[in-house]
């Protein structure tokens, strides 16, 4: 029997690591010997994981919750490496398996190493080049220290490969945030804006910015959001806001009849508004993996990316932080001109499979 610990510390580890879970319980009624333990670092409190949250991807609350969020990025690394390793004192595991690039990726990667515990890593090798962003450092440390790299791109492959990693130690996956998306679209929900708003489909633009480069300052927050509603042709620009993004909206008074602020969405809400937008804005990485997807035209808010296959492959453009990028990027979207994108290697449905019956060939090698 093959034990795994399955760390998540924040909402999107929990889509990546959903499909794994699937992948297990389906590997344990074959009658192969795995079984899982999942932790929940609690590094991020969102009042939205309740356990309607968890039912919507179907996969049971985590076994245990270590409560180590709040405090700076120190305070917080110290107490997810403090509650991990009691963890792991009390609940020895083969591997620990941990995913994407938040804080507790590196904390309990750093915990079990030191336990002399393997670690494998679920999006390995994807790298922004910016170590001025918290998860590029994250990402960096993960994978000096990892024993079994799952990557979702030939990019991230050769990423590893230039840094010295042994390429039988890459295991090319595929991306299981898409396995994720392609078993749940059938099961998207339509959010309460979409009838109050009288919102149709392919008229109207999403909205998500989150990276302190582009709200913090309010004077360059102001004028992204002035030149998106002045470029936008009138049509909605639904923002799902976190709530000290809207504080900061709210001081510097940017208000117009098309720019509707919302609470932030489930997760199945979220994507029924990106797959019927005409397009989406955005600073985030995970979504332009589900633009491309989806194919839905995605301009990204930022100088860089960790993952390039969705512009050179999907619907991504980076368009940077300089406002006047923004509305000849619009004019590509309404004159129809935006490119349509290709479909990414191994971004299949599969992955989660692939990385289970990989993890299955550890033990008997192990053995």
């Amino acid at each position: 029997m093959i034990k795994i610990t399955i760390v998540a510390g924040a909402r999107p580890n929990f889509m990546k690591i959903a499909p794994i879970i699937h992948a297990i319980e389906a590997s344990k009624i074959d009658g192969n010997p795995i079984d899982y333990r999942l932790v929940h670092t609690g590094q991020h409190y969102d009042k939205q994981m309740s356990g309607n949250f968890f039912a919507q991807l179907e996969i049971p609350e985590p076994d245990i919750n270590l409560h180590a969020g709040g405090g700076s990025q120190a305070e917080q690394t110290a107490a997810i490496m403090v509650g991990f390793e009691k963890e792991l004192l009390t609940n020895p595991t083969d591997l620990v398996l941990v995913v994407g690039d938040v804080t507790s990726t590196m904390a309990c990667a750093i915990t079990a190493q030191k336990l002399k515990t393997k670690v494998a890593h679920v999006e390995a090798g994807i790298r922004s080049g910016d170590w001025s962003m918290p998860e590029e450092i994250n990402r960096l440390v993960t994978d000096s220290i990892t024993n079994y790299f799952y990557t979702t791109s030939e990019i991230a492959n050769q990423n590893l490969l230039k840094s010295g990693i042994s390429e039988d130690r890459i295991i090319f996956v595929g991306n299981t945030m898409i396995d994720t998306l392609l078993k749940q679209r059938s099961r998207f929900i339509k959010p309460v804006v979409w009838d109050e708003r009288g919102l149709v489909q392919s008229e109207y633009i999403v909205m998500t910015l989150h990276r302190p480069a582009n709200v913090d300052e309010e004077s360059n927050l102001r004028k992204l959001i002035e030149t998106i509603v002045e470029s936008s042709h009138d049509i909605p620009l639904i923002f799902p806001v976190h709530p000290r993004t809207a504080k900061i909206i709210q001081a510097i008074g940017v208000r117009a009849p098309n720019l509707i602020l919302i609470d932030p969405l489930s997760y199945l809400e979220f994507n029924y508004l990106v797959s019927n937008a005409k397009a989406v804005i955005t600073d985030s990485g995970g979504i332009t993996e589900e633009t491309t997807v989806l194919g839905i035209p995605c301009l990204t808010l930022r100088d860089n990316t960790e993952r390039p296959e969705t512009v050179s492959l999907g619907t991504n453009e980076l368009i940077g932080t300089n406002p006047r990028a923004i509305p000849p990027a619009l004019e590509k979207v309404f004159s129809g001109m935006w490119k349509k994108g290709t479909q990414i290697p191994l971004w299949d449905g599969n992955t989660s499979k692939r990385i289970v019956t990989h993890i299955l060939t550890i033990k008997s090698v192990n053995d």
